[in-house]
C-alpha cells in the first residue's frame, strides 16, 4: 500500500503520519520526489484502514500495490535511484561501464585495469572468489585476489566490483573497503547471503539467476532491501533456455521491463550472456540502445590463456573499439531524449 501526499504536506505532519503508521506495526518508507511525496507501507497492511488513511488532511490518495516486491517497486519510489559506487554514480541518467577479467590471476590485473580505464571504463571487475560448476576448476585467489584489486584501485582510481559467495566473508569485504559486492547468478536465491549483504550499506550488483524470472530477480533485490540496504543494482546476464548456440539467452526484454517495474539501476552483462567473444560487442551495443544504465564486460590481455572464461573475453583492443561505438549510441540516445523533452 502507498499513500500519495498532497503537495503542501508539512514536514511535521508527515513525521506524525509516519509515527502513526509505525505504531500500527508497519514500516513507513518515505520517498520525496520532484512533484510528490510518497509513503510506502510495508508489512501487514490489513492493520490499516485505507479509507481512514485517505481521509487524513495531508493524504491525496491511497493505492494498493499488488506486486510482492515493495521497496524495489517504482510505485514506492517513482524517481530513478542513483547508486554511489565508490564515488561513481550509476542510474538516473548516469551510465557506467564495469570492465576487467573474469578472475584475478596476478600482476596482469594492473595492466588490464590501466587499459580499460584509458578506454573509458569507470569501474573494475575481477573475481577473487569464483563459483564454478566443477569442484576441480579454478576457484579464485581468495584474499590475495582482493589485495591485487585494491592495488589496482589505488593506482587507477577505479572502484572495485567483485563477487562475494559466503556470508562469512562479508567482514573481510567491509574491512578492505570493497566498493561493490556482486551476487552471482548461482547465489541469486541464496537468501541467507542476500540478507547478510542487506545488513551492510555497500552497493550490491545483483545478477539474475540461471533460469530466474524477472519477478524472482526483483524479489531477490527485495531480500537485500528489506534488511535496510537500498543500494542495489540489477543485472541481466542471460538465462538458461533450450537454445545451445550461445552460453545463455540474453533477455534484453528485461531492461525496459525492469525499468518499468523498478526504480533500481539496470546493468547488462553481454559476456556471460553470450559466452563467445564475437557476440559480446553487438549485444553490448543492443543493451545500451535498450536503455541499460551500464554494462559489465570481461576484458583480458591474453584470453587464450585466461584461467577462466577466456572464450568470452575481449582483448583491450576490442574493448577500445567497443567503447568508441558505445559513445556513438549514447550520444544518439541522449539527443533523442532531449528532443522528446
Amino acid at each position: 500500500m502507498i499513500a500519495i501526499l498532497k503537495k503542501n504536506a508539512d514536514s511535521n505532519a508527515v513525521a506524525h503520519l509516519v509515527s502513526w503508521i509505525e505504531k500500527k506495526g508497519l514500516t513507513a518508507h518515505v520517498s520525496h520526489g520532484e512533484n510528490e511525496t510518497i509513503i510506502g507501507l510495508v508489512g501487514d497492511t490489513t492493520k490499516i484502514d485505507p479509507f481512514l488513511l485517505e481521509s487524513m488532511d495531508i493524504v491525496q490518495r491511497v493505492q494498493r500495490v499488488s506486486e510482492p516486491f515493495k521497496k524495489a517497486n517504482r510505485k514506492f519510489h517513482p524517481a530513478d535511484s542513483v547508486i554511489d559506487c565508490g564515488g561513481v554514480p550509476i542510474g538516473g541518467g548516469n551510465f557506467q561501464v564495469i570492465a576487467g577479467p573474469c578472475s584475478v590471476e596476478g600482476d596482469n590485473l594492473l595492466r588490464i585495469a590501466r587499459r580499460v580505464k584509458e578506454a573509458g571504463a569507470t569501474m573494475l571487475r575481477g573475481g577473487a572468489y569464483k563459483p564454478r560448476t566443477s569442484p576441480y576448476a579454478y576457484q579464485g585467489m581468495g584474499p590475495r585476489g582482493l589485495d591485487l584489486l585494491l592495488e589496482a584501485r589505488a593506482e587507477t582510481g577505479l572502484p572495485i566490483v567483485t563477487e562475494i559467495m559466503d556470508p562469512r566473508d562479508i567482514d573481510e569485504f567491509l574491512t578492505r573497503g570493497i566498493d561493490v559486492m556482486q551476487i552471482g547468478a548461482r547465489n541469486a536465491q541464496n537468501f541467507p547471503l542476500l540478507k547478510e549483504v542487506g545488513k551492510t550499506r555497500v552497493p550490491v550488483l545483483l545478477k539474475r539467476g540461471l533460469a530466474g524470472t524477472i519477478d524472482e530477480l526483483l524479489m531477490a533485490a527485495e531480500y537485500i532491501m528489506s534488511e535496510g540496504n537500498d543500494n542495489v543494482i540489477l543485472c541481466e546476464r542471460g538465462i538458461r533456455t533450450f537454445e545451445t548456440r550461445t552460453r545463455n539467452t540474453f533477455d534484453l526484454n528485461a531492461v525496459p521491463v525492469l525499468h518499468e517495474l523498478s526504480h533500481l539501476p539496470v546493468v547488462a552483462d553481454p559476456s556471460h550472456a553470450t559466452g563467445y567473444t564475437r557476440y559480446v560487442e553487438p549485444m553490448a551495443l543492443a543493451a545500451v540502445a535498450a536503455g541499460a544504465d551500464g554494462l559489465e564486460v570481461e576484458v583480458h590481455d591474453d584470453p587464450a590463456h585466461a584461467w577462466s572464461d577466456g572464450a568470452q573475453a575481449l582483448t583491450p583492443e576490442m574493448f577500445d573499439d567497443l567503447m568508441a561505438r558505445i559513445r556513438i549510441i549514447r550520444e544518439a540516445i541522449t539527443a533523442d531524449t532531449c528532443q522528446e523533452r
